[in-house]
């Protein structure tokens, strides 16, 4: 099975307006990469809009699409956040949270109505940012003796690797990006040589 190690997602924060009989609903973007980053976002919005009514909002996070989740926040049952999951997803996104607040005009809308708000809001959010392809990637320290330096670089040049960070002393440190689907055969490339040490840090 051959793994996916491309997604798309967001470049930036999107901004989106919906305004029906008095209500507004500000809808807002973010490209993010963990639940802790998105609780973050949400507590600053709470603070800088604390006299909305709502704050509803939908994520999907990993290459894999596997983590999301969609928040009503006191609007009717599926009236909010999955509208605005529905955007996420028919725009194929991952690694996003939307967010809309909503601020209460006194007359009710309706379900049809709260679905259509919260989905065109979500919509115009995400048309006002730019949708990027992003390649998912492990991240490798080698260790190594300076005398083998032009052996190590010769390999990096050869697999087209992108060096993140590198300390070049007594004994040298590299710290590589390997695309993913490349990255068990440069692993095991690498482990062939005794002189150097290779050691997983995360991937990305």
């Amino acid at each position: 099975m051959k793994i996916s190690d491309t997604y798309l997602t967001i470049e930036d924060k999107g901004e989106g307006l919906y305004k029906e009989k008095g209500s507004k609903f500000i809808a807002l973007a973010y490209p993010v990469s963990s639940e802790d980053e998105i609780k973050l976002i949400l507590s600053g919005l709470r603070k800088e809009y604390h006299d909305a009514r709502h704050y509803c909002y939908a994520y999907r996070l990993g290459a894999d699409k596997k983590k999301f989740r969609a928040n009503d926040d006191g609007e009717p049952a599926n009236s909010a956040g999955q509208p605005i999951f529905g955007q996420i997803k028919s725009n194929n996104l991952t690694n996003v949270v939307v967010i809309v607040i909503r601020y209460f005009g006194g007359k009710l809308l309706g379900v049809g109505g709260l679905i259509n708000a919260y989905r065109t809001a979500a919509a115009d959010a995400l048309s006002d940012t730019k949708i990027i392809n992003k390649t998912v990637s492990d991240l490798y320290e080698l260790t190594f003796a300076y005398t083998i330096i032009n052996d190590i670089m010769r390999l990096i040049e050869e697999e087209k690797l992108t060096i993140v960070k590198q300390t070049f002393e007594a004994d040298c440190t590299i710290i590589i990006s390997v695309r993913l689907g490349k990255s068990e055969a440069i692993k095991k490339r690498i482990e062939k040589s005794p002189e150097v040490k290779i050691k997983y840090i995360g991937t990305e």
